[in-house]
Order: C-alpha cells, then sequence, then structure tokens
C-alpha cells in the first residue's frame, strides 16, 4: 500500500534528513497522568534525532528517543534521563516517523504529550501546517539483513529483510466483542497519515478497574479512547476503521521503533505485540546499528584508501571470484582506481593456457566492474543492494596479462542513476593499457 516514509521524494535520489520548518504546538492532557501539556515540536539540527525537552524543570533537562531510554512499557512508552522523565511517547514517535522526519526537539512542560483523540492525526496535522524541510545530510537508515526476533508466552515480533518498510500485524485477543485482525502495510507518508494516524487507543472494559488502581488513564475518556466491553464497542463515535484496532498496534510499533535512532528498511511481522516486544526488538535492531557503524568503511573522500577487509564488507564476492584487492584513490562520486595482484595461483591459470598462462579478459573486465561496484553499492542508497551487468560496450584488449602483473583498475563515472549506472573502465598494467570496456549496471 504504499512505499516507505518519505520514499516518494528520496526515491530518486539520496534520501536527506528532514525536518520542520517552523516552531507549532499543541495543548491537552495526558492520557494516563492526566497532566495539562503544552507540546511545542521545533526544528533541529542535523544528526540530532528526536528528543524530547522537559522546560518544566530547571535547566530544561533532555531525553533522546532511543531505546536505551526506556524506564517503563506499563500500557505506553516511558523514557527518562537524569531525573527528567516522559510518559507515552509512542504516538508522538510515530507521527514523526510516519512523516518522515529525521530531527524534532518536542518542548513539554509537563510530564506526558497531550492525548488528542487517542490517535496520532492531532501530531500529523500539526507537522503538515509546520512543514518540513530536507538537510543537508544523509539520512541515517538501518538496512536489516539478517532476521531478528523477540518471543513471550503468545506473542511475537520479527524483522526480516525486505526492500522497505512493511508492517504486518495478527490482533487475535480470543475475546468475543473483537474477532481476530490482519493488517499489512507498505509505509510511506500518504499511507501512514490515511491508513495509521487515525486509529485511536483502546483497552477493555474488564481492564478499567486495573489501570486505575496503577495509577494509569488517569486523562483518559470516550473522548480519547476506545472501550471494548461483552458484546458491545464504548466510543464517542463510530469505528474509523472495520480493523482500526490492529492498525492502532501498527501506529504503536511505527513509534516504538523510532527508539532504534534510525529509519528502519525491514519487513516487521508481528502477533499480539505491545510495548514490551516492540521495545524489546527496538533495543535488539539499536545493537544491529551500532554493530554495524563500528564495521562500517570509511567514508569516500579523495585519497581514501580502502584494504581487502573493507572490500569484502561492501562486495559480496568472494573466492575464487573477489578480484579487487586495494582502493587506492577515491573522488567523490566520480573516479575510483583499485589494484588487482595477478599471481601463478590464481585458479583460472590452471585450465587458460597451462603452458602460457593468460588471464583471461572478461575477468579483467569482472575486476573493472568490481571496482565499480566499490565505489557504487557502498552508498546509502544501494546499501544491500547487489549490482548486475546490463551491457558491455566498446570492450578492447590490448596486451595479455600474466602471472606476476599488477592491474591498475581506473573506473570513471559516465552516469550515476538510482537504479542504473554507466561507467568507463580502463586497467592498465605498468602504465600501458591491457583492457578497457563501457559497462553498464542496474542495482537491485
Amino acid at each position: 500500500m504504499g512505499r516507505p516514509p518519505g520514499a516518494g521524494r528520496a526515491g530518486r535520489a539520496m534520501q536527506k534528513q528532514r525536518t520542520i520548518k517552523t516552531p507549532v504546538c499543541l495543548t491537552g492532557v495526558g492520557v494516563h497522568t492526566g497532566s495539562k501539556t503544552r507540546l511545542v515540536f521545533k526544528p533541529a539540527p542535523v544528526d540530532t534525532g528526536v528528543k524530547f525537552v522537559r522546560t518544566d524543570l530547571p535547566g530544561s533537562p533532555e531525553v533522546a528517543a532511543l531505546a536505551c531510554n526506556v524506564s517503563d512499557i506499563r500500557r505506553g512508552t516511558t523514557i527518562a534521563r537524569g531525573g527528567a522523565e516522559v510518559h507515552t511517547v509512542e504516538h508522538v514517535l510515530s507521527a514523526i516517523r510516519g512523516c518522515g522526519l529525521d530531527n524534532v526537539a518536542v518542548e513539554l512542560d509537563a510530564n506526558e504529550p497531550p492525548v488528542g483523540d487517542g490517535s496520532a492525526f492531532a501530531y500529523v496535522r500539526m507537522i503538515r501546517s509546520a512543514g518540513i524541510e530536507e538537510q543537508d545530510a544523509p539520512r541515517r537508515e538501518l538496512v536489516v539483513r539478517e532476521p531478528v526476533w523477540v518471543s513471550k508466552d503468545n506473542a511475537a515480533i520479527a524483522v526480516i529483510p525486505a526492500p522497505q518498510f512493511r508492517i504486518s500485524y495478527t490482533m487475535d485477543f480470543k475475546h468475543p466483542t473483537l474477532p481476530a485482525q490482519f493488517v499489512s502495510f507498505l509505509l510511506d507518508e500518504e499511507t501512514f497519515e490515511r491508513e495509521i494516524a487515525p486509529g485511536r487507543t483502546f483497552c477493555f472494559y474488564h481492564e478499567i478497574e486495573y489501570l486505575v488502581s496503577q495509577g494509569l488513564i488517569k486523562g483518559g475518556s470516550l473522548e480519547n479512547a476506545v472501550v471494548i466491553g461483552d458484546g458491545v464497542i464504548y466510543s464517542k463515535e463510530r469505528l474509523r476503521f472495520p480493523d482500526e484496532f490492529a492498525r492502532h498496534k501498527v501506529l504503536d510499533i511505527i513509534g516504538d521503533l523510532c527508539l532504534v535512532g534510525r529509519h528502519v528498511r525491514a519487513h516487521v511481522i508481528a502477533m499480539r505485540s505491545g510495548h514490551e516486544l516492540n521495545v524489546e526488538i527496538a533495543r535488539k535492531l539499536a545493537a544491529v546499528a551500532a554493530r554495524d557503524e563500528r564495521r562500517a568503511p570509511a567514508r569516500h573522500t579523495e585519497g581514501t584508501v580502502m584494504d581487502i577487509n573493507e572490500i569484502r564488507r561492501i562486495l559480496p564476492h568472494r573466492f575464487p571470484f573477489l578480484l579487487v584487492d586495494r582502493i587506492v584513490e577515491v573522488k567523490g562520486k566520480e573516479k575510483i582506481v583499485g589494484l588487482k595482484n595477478v599471481t601463478a595461483n590464481e585458479p583460472f591459470f590452471s585450465g587458460h593456457f597451462p603452458q602460457q598462462p593468460v588471464m583471461p579478459g572478461v575477468l579483467i573486465v569482472e575486476a573493472l566492474a568490481q571496482t565499480a561496484g566499490v565505489l557504487m553499492i557502498n552508498t546509502p542508497e544501494n546499501l544491500g543492494k547487489l549490482a548486475f551487468f546490463m551491457g558491455i560496450e566498446n570492450a578492447k584488449f590490448r596486451k595479455p596479462v600474466i602471472p606476476g602483473d599488477q592491474l591498475r583498475l581506473e573506473v570513471e563515472v559516465i552516469r550515476w542513476k538510482t537504479k542504473t549506472g554507466k561507467v568507463r573502465g580502463v586497467a592498465y598494467v605498468d602504465g600501458k593499457v591491457a583492457a578497457e570496456a563501457v559497462l553498464t549496471f542496474t542495482f537491485i
């Protein structure tokens, strides 16, 4: 049902970070604490992420919206740091992430955001009225490459590799008034605003006494929640969707995954999960993101040198088909130079003229292509993709390449778009052209 948040704009080029253009405010009551609150969204600089600022406390302490700061998950997600606490942040975070934002300061003069009508729609309206501004920095994204999952009792949530952000949710509380519901959304801003944001929070009638005994729902009413009783649903208005309850669960997941600190590219599959499992999976994904950042190769700058370990982290090729040993030069997105040391132990020499070993021309072209791949795959927009040949033009082979030679693989970009690239590659031995070709790729 769409594309990931922000993909409508950014799918055509490298995704950039985004914030709001102007401050915007909302007042109301917190659903659990009953606190009267004034909330202000403010623009934030690049790489800020989402932070809550308690302006009612001395020094206006900040609490970053990160999984490591979660302090409570009873009927909502609470974050805390240094004595400052903010309750029920998931709807605010869901609107921020669902609208494709990266950096926002959320100022509060109490300990819980205003609940609005129990959905995220009031926050979405705020963001739309403030406007969205693109920032001059690439988006921080977690591309999930291996499944991550958690489970407890009869609930589970799994995150598996996928090219875009999708959430599938199955809800089955085995309640006579609430039949099982299943929803699945491929999410973009439009889909979030239309299909997810209006979904309201809910509880069961038999839970109310317990929630009151725990000091919760002090600000709760039929103005901001739906109550499910035996054979009846209590609501100020008709249900907004037949499966509104499952949609609200998706809303919560989006908000809790914002605590990863990055946009997540994956398929999230959840069964009866709530905030406890949502936050647990967010913590696991945050650990994956931290691990990937430690392992990530250096950013491309002029004069960058990459050794074989860094090349392996970028290219999927392995023995005997990894044909680049070292990167000795990178100039932005325009040029890259690699080296391939040709030894007598290359496996192809045993069958390619054993008495007079010569490196096959097609493998020289492949070495040029792999060098181009180091440049083109190691970018946010192509992270996790593979480069496939679409065409080879004007291939020429000037001199044989034999054991003991070192190939200098120079590649210059002719055209580079989101889904395709075209380069000119020249392989030199001792300063003389050994082979050259124009190569066209598609990224899948």
